[in-house]
């Protein structure tokens, strides 16, 4: 697992998306760049750049926040039991960064999988497809073939 410096993470995210990845904070609902937002590309860790999610999964669950059917890669995300403000959840954290990305619910669309994994936009970039290659994530075309 990668390690970087409180310092140098805030030096490179924003306050929201440090108090996010670092302190497992939740963006206010709807507010987030990415919850209404439907191009198609990946969306990687904002603070290693690790492939997360494709919007050919995104759906629009109506929480306030982007929601996914699944990750790109099963092996790349981390789910953690999450008893925080006496809740019951499972949290979901990039496998590389150890980034905190949101948490995963048994809500979803059925035909998918059930799965709704609810992640915060402060957590994320967006890569869009054309941009794939240019920066790094040309494998991940074929996803858009």
């Amino acid at each position: 697992m990668a390690k970087y410096s409180e310092e140098e993470l805030k030096q490179r995210l924003t306050p929201e998306q440090f108090e996010v990845t670092q302190n497992e904070g939740t963006e206010r609902p709807f507010t987030g760049e990415y919850d209404d937002f439907y191009e198609d590309g990946i969306y990687v860790d904002v603070v290693s750049g690790e492939p997360l999610f494709s919007s050919n999964d995104k759906y629009d669950a109506g929480c306030g926040w982007p929601s996914f059917t699944k990750p790109i890669e099963t092996k790349d995300v981390i789910e953690k039991m999450d008893t925080r403000y006496g809740m019951r959840r499972i949290e979901v954290r990039s496998k590389e960064a150890d980034s905190h990305l949101g948490h995963v619910f048994p809500d979803g669309p059925t035909e998918a999988g059930g799965l709704r994994y609810c992640i915060n936009s402060a957590a994320m970039r967006f890569v869009p497809v054309e941009k794939l290659e240019e920066e790094g994530y040309a494998e991940y075309r074929k996803l858009f073939a």
